[in-house]
């Protein structure tokens, strides 16, 4: 028996990153063994182990063979011939075939070292192919390594996009998506994701909504980048920079889905964008089985990005009516997060990134104003009903108009 240090824990610690978590990979032994020695099965399709101190997964060295389409499709072999290099073979890209044994050695069989060094995303083997999931990891690790450098390997985009035309990514079920999505949502620059599925072909199968957009102009005076997709991307990645939070990311990724629908002969211009880009959020959160906190502050930032960005310009009776709108009362955090995905639409424009968004400010003054307003002194006022709800509205609207003026009510 032989125990290897496999993966992301090998990468991770040769590009001097903090390793999150470790697994082991076990040679030359049999389930038997392993429980003899108190390691706890766990795996129901292939035998992994938890160590009986660590608690961490130790694998059987395995091999794969493709026995139907998707990714589900395979059948598996663990056994104690099972050799390191074969182990190795059957994983995704060369910077994770990586192995270290007991003495710190490390195992490259594929060229990950190289790779690693110079900063190329490149699938092991032909294998690739077989499996679908592959193509969503691949767009994640690009995801997460961009900023480093990292770029996939021509070769690699040439067999995603056979993948692609043969119908492999037509196999992938939603929540499956849904999961690597938000995965890679949280990286360094989540648009990498979206724009090597674009590449590939995917992004047309799993996301029409989102790639439906490259292509279509907005006004040059107020999107020097032109192309609605590429000022989608650019409001994703200032979300990451805003908020580590999936939620407001993906609502800067949804936020402009309506000019998808622009008939053609309006552009530039998107007129009630807003309200379309409401109903394919529905869409899409349907098709995906979405969680309620994303798809309601996205519903909220296709709706009321607009409106955010001309606060300045807008009346108190209309503030007031946009914050009631997005339950800012009772849902404080939610209405912060609906002012950090307007301000990451605000400055995902090229040349544009770094500019103020004071319209974030007002919208806060404005909610404060109106929730110091004391609704129990129109009760003790002897008002009742409807008229409580008339004076409570018409006091609110007075204490905004009072607040973004400068004065106390």
């Amino acid at each position: 028996m032989k125990i290897y240090l496999v993966g992301g824990a090998v990468r991770d610690k040769l590009m001097g990153l903090p390793v999150k978590e470790r697994d082991w990979v076990v040679v030359g032994a049999r389930p038997e063994d392993m429980q003899a020695l108190g390691f706890r099965p766990v795996g129901k399709e292939f035998p992994v182990f938890l160590h009986p101190e660590t608690n961490e997964e130790y694998a059987l060295a395995r091999t794969e063979r493709k026995t139907a389409a998707g990714y589900h499709g395979f059948s598996m072999h663990a056994a104690p011939d099972v050799t390191l290099e074969d182990d190795l073979k059957r994983r995704d890209l060369t910077i994770n075939a990586l192995a270290e044994d007991q003495a710190g050695n490390v195992i490259d069989p594929y060229g990950g070292r190289e790779d690693l060094e110079r900063r190329i995303l490149r699938h092991v083997s032909p294998a690739f192919a077989e499996d679908p999931v592959r193509i969503l990891r691949i767009a994640r690790f690009a995801a997460r390594f961009k900023h480093l450098g990292f770029h996939v390997a021509d070769e690699t985009y040439a067999l995603m996009r056979g993948m692609v035309t043969a119908g492999e990514v037509d196999a992938l079920v939603a929540e499956r998506v849904w999961q690597e999505m938000v995965k890679a949502l949280v990286e360094r620059t989540p648009a990498e994701f979206f724009e090597v599925l674009r590449t590939c072909g995917a992004l047309a199968k799993l996301f029409p909504e989102i790639n439906r957009l490259f292509g279509i102009p907005q006004p040059e005076k107020y999107h020097p980048e032109i192309d609605t997709g590429v000022h989608t991307l650019l409001a994703l990645n200032q979300a990451a920079r805003l908020s580590p939070r999936p939620q407001v990311r993906f609502a800067a990724l949804t936020h402009d889905l309506g000019k998808g629908l622009t008939p053609m002969a309006q552009w530039p211009s998107h007129r009630g964008h807003e309200q379309r880009g409401v109903e394919l959020v529905d869409t899409l959160c349907d098709w995906f089985k979405a969680p309620n906190d994303y798809r309601a502050l996205a519903r909220h930032v296709a709706r009321y990005h607009l409106h955010c960005h001309r606060a300045q310009a807008l009346r108190p009776v209309t503030l007031l009516r946009v914050l009631e709108a997005l339950d800012s009362f009772r849902r404080r955090e939610r209405f912060e997060q609906f002012l950090t995905a307007c301000e990451a639409d605000w400055r995902g424009r090229a040349g544009l990134e770094d500019r103020p968004y004071p319209q974030a400010d007002l919208f806060r003054r404005a909610r404060t104003a109106a929730a110091e307003v004391d609704a129990h002194s129109l009760v003790d006022a002897g008002l009742k009903g409807a008229a409580i709800a008339n004076a409570l509205r018409e006091r609110r609207i007075a204490a905004i108009r009072a607040r973004i003026k400068g004065q106390t009510p």
